[in-house]
């Protein structure tokens, strides 16, 4: 799990108690400090981290600043100010080793950073990289799709701290998935279609959420799979009708005819598992289309418009790839339905029928 460490030292002294109230409100999990009276008082739900040229006699966690390698075997915490080949070698050691590695990089590339945590892979302490702002907070938990253990931060002021913890909570969470029958595919002439192109691969048992009622959704197959005639797209879902609901993070909605560059869908696995993914393009074209209509065990009625082609696909059970245009009553599909109904595709709890 992510965690942030927030940086006292440089926070004004007017808006010092604010930051602390809100590390604690937020259960940020550690604060970071050079003067041990400003940590005494913390709660024990919060690590206590005293920067010190030496060891201290207190409860704080304290970390020492590294510059010589043989230095390692007498810390179990260190900060490492990575500026060049030595210093980095320096910062990939102590992650290697330490309990806890704290490293603060000069340049602005990431490239130091893909380094140190491919170095600490598999190691059982924790790295934590200095960053300036929320913006590299939220590129340097990413780095590498590993991202650094945590990050260590000064904030400004108290809305700072809780923009923070907001951020380390947009890890996405599983879907329950469920199993629709298909009852009924209608040709429907033509239409607008949108096809999703991300900026990151699919995996094969991948695809994206997509459905006319934002009730439920079908779970939308990549462009992974060998076709005829094209080669593969793996950063593609041919997703459906404009109108159609597309399932996003943190369980709001968009319609399709809204994704621009930039936007954010969820990748869904067969199993569940999701992962946020930015758009690249969103390709609106017309084309001939198709309604597929399933059912839930719950009795739930699902519908989706997709193109009316034998190469677009939706995932059943287990992952199972199945073209459109091929899809018959009792063919099952894998879903999902929202317990809420939308209202600028948030979930609200009001009444609302779609058909």
């Amino acid at each position: 799990m992510k965690f942030a460490w927030i940086d006292l030292r440089t926070v004004p002294e007017a808006n010092r108690t604010a930051v602390i109230d809100a590390a604690v409100h937020s259960k940020i999990a550690g604060v970071v400090a050079n003067d041990p009276a400003l940590l005494d008082d913390l709660p024990p739900t919060i690590t206590r981290v005293l920067f010190a040229d030496v060891p201290v006699d207190s409860p704080h966690l304290v970390i020492e600043a590294l510059h010589e390698q043989d230095r390692l075997d007498r810390l179990s915490t260190a900060f490492v100010q990575v500026s060049d080949d030595r210093t980095l070698k320096l910062a990939c050691a102590a992650a290697e080793r330490l309990d806890h590695t704290v490293v603060a990089f000069t340049d602005p590339t990431k490239i130091p950073l893909e380094i140190v945590i491919a170095a600490a892979h598999g190691a059982p302490g924790k790295l934590v990289t200095v960053v300036a702002d929320l913006v590299e907070a939220a590129i340097v938990l990413e780095v590498l799709e590993h991202g650094s253990d945590g990050v260590l931060m000064a904030p400004k002021d108290a809305s700072d701290v809780f923009k923070l913890a907001r951020l380390l909570e947009t890890t996405s969470p599983p879907l329950t998935l469920t199993t629709l029958t298909v009852e009924a595919v209608t040709h429907n002439g033509l239409g607008d279609r949108v096809c999703v192109d991300t900026a990151s691969h699919f995996r094969e048992d991948e695809g994206i959420l997509v459905g006319s009622f934002s009730s439920g959704f079908v779970l939308c197959c990549s462009e992974t799979h060998p076709l005829p005639y094209m080669p593969t797209r793996p950063f593609r879902v041919n997703a459906g009708a404009l109108h159609s609901y597309v399932l996003g993070p943190a369980n709001r909605t968009n319609y399709l005819s809204e994704l621009r560059s930039g936007s954010k869908v969820l990748a869904v696995d067969a199993a569940g598992h999701t992962r946020e993914l930015t758009v690249g393009r969103a390709k609106l074209e017309s084309r001939p289309m198709l309604t597929i209509t399933a059912r839930s065990p719950e009795n739930v009625e699902v519908s989706l418009m997709v193109q009316d082609d034998w190469h677009v696909r939706v995932l059943g059970p287990g992952g199972k790839v199945r073209n459109v245009t091929e899809l018959q009553p009792g063919d099952e599909l894998l879903g999902y339905l929202a317990p809420e109904q939308r209202h600028v595709g948030l979930p609200i709890g009001e009444f609302c029928k779609e058909s």
